[in-house]
């Protein structure tokens, strides 16, 4: 028998270490670049192993799901994910970088999908919201991390040290807070289905997380060089674009659930679509400091939401399970994550980064568009004394 509030703690712990051990690696990668002695460019390159790593190991993430219990997959996904965290730093050429960072997406892959599908699971056990407080979490997880990545760079603490340590740390974390995880049976398959793709009914979804992982790719890759470029901001105020929006997103992600709770998911989402539209736009139109930095809060509010709603929503059909709908929603999800920013550039060398972010604008449109456009099965009956 599965304990609600345990389980909820343990999930909330996997969110965390995914969260920490992901700025661990993003903030040292100039120190990474620079012992390597690696150019913009062949750093570019070189990055593009991680997400290359995540994408093609998608629908093995799905196959796995069909046969393997949810919790197993993801201490596998968590272990892996800190062993390769842990070798890094120690990477003394390119190609040692390039392999280990594709083994790295890869396991971070197993490990967010997995995690997603328990959390989906969780939620069920409640009669309230509470799925965006682990996205919350992840995000709190990611500022300690930078946080604790900027003191070791002043403590001038190699990265292999940091990395070896941290990395231990987490799969120790991981061990304590599996026990408590869910008892979730495989997803079941159908016969000859080797990968999980959305089918028509849940496509919708797909194509809301596609948009708004695009909005949420786009601002991590090009807010910084919007404020420098567009807006034209001084040097030190450069990176408060990024700020503003990362602060207002982990804001929204644990105020939503209060939201959903008051209003409900559908409102939410079709909302954040609205925020989404807005923001972008108003900083395309209004390419100001202060204009623009109200235009990226409001993407992050936009943003903060609505994929951990879409997975809970998702994982209520009948035809599959919350991890395997978790793996088929985000197949397409993560495109938009991964094939959208680069497109922004074409499109910013084409016209202006400004046409560019009022084009990622109109994806906002197409979130609340769908939204209205779904057919959400009624939740099932939970026990009304979990709060």
């Amino acid at each position: 028998m599965n304990n609600p509030q345990k389980a909820r703690k343990s999930i909330a712990l996997f969110f965390f270490i995914s969260g920490f051990g992901f700025a661990t690696w993003a903030s040292r990668i100039p120190a990474i670049q620079a012992r390597l002695h690696l150019s913009e460019a062949e750093l570019g390159t070189v990055l593009f192993a991680l997400p290359l790593g995540l994408m093609l190991t998608l629908p093995v993430t799905g196959f796995l799901l069909q046969r393997f219990s949810s919790r197993s997959i993801m201490l596998t996904g968590a272990i892996a994910f800190n062993l390769m965290l842990s070798l890094l730093g120690f990477a003394s050429a390119t190609w040692q970088l390039v392999i280990v960072l594709f083994c790295f997406g890869s396991s971070r892959n197993l490990l967010n999908i997995s995690m997603n599908g328990q959390s989906v699971g969780v939620q069920a056990l409640y009669s309230k919201s509470i799925i965006t407080t682990f996205h919350g979490i992840w995000s709190i997880a990611g500022f300690g991390g930078a946080a604790l990545g900027s003191l070791m760079v002043w403590a001038e603490i190699l990265p292999a040290w940091h990395f070896l340590v941290t990395g231990s740390l987490l799969i120790v974390l991981s061990l304590f807070a599996f026990p408590d995880t869910l008892q979730q049976p495989p997803a079941t398959r159908k016969s000859g289905a080797s990968f999980i793709l959305p089918d028509k009914k849940m496509l919708k979804f797909g194509l809301i997380s596609f948009a708004v992982m695009a909005c949420e790719g786009t601002m991590y890759d090009w807010s910084g060089i919007y404020f420098q470029k567009a807006v034209n901001a001084p040097k030190d105020v450069v990176t408060a674009g990024f700020v503003v929006y990362m602060i207002a997103m982990t804001c929204g992600r644990f105020a939503g659930d209060k939201l959903v709770n008051k209003l409900s998911a559908e409102f939410i989402i079709k909302t954040s679509g609205m925020l989404l539209f807005a923001g972008l736009l108003l900083a395309a139109l209004f390419p100001y400091p202060l204009t623009a930095g109200l235009g990226f809060m409001m993407t992050g509010l936009g943003v903060s939401c609505v994929v951990p709603l879409v997975f809970s929503m998702a994982g209520r059909q009948t035809s599959m399970g919350s991890g395997a709908a978790v793996a088929a929603v985000s197949t397409v999800g993560y495109f938009g994550f991964l094939m959208v920013p680069p497109l922004v550039g074409f499109l910013a060398e084409a016209a202006s980064l400004r046409w560019a972010f009022a084009l990622i604008a109109c994806l906002g449109a197409m979130v609340t568009y769908l939204t209205s456009q779904l057919k959400v099965p009624a939740s099932v009956e939970v026990d009304k004394e979990i709060s």
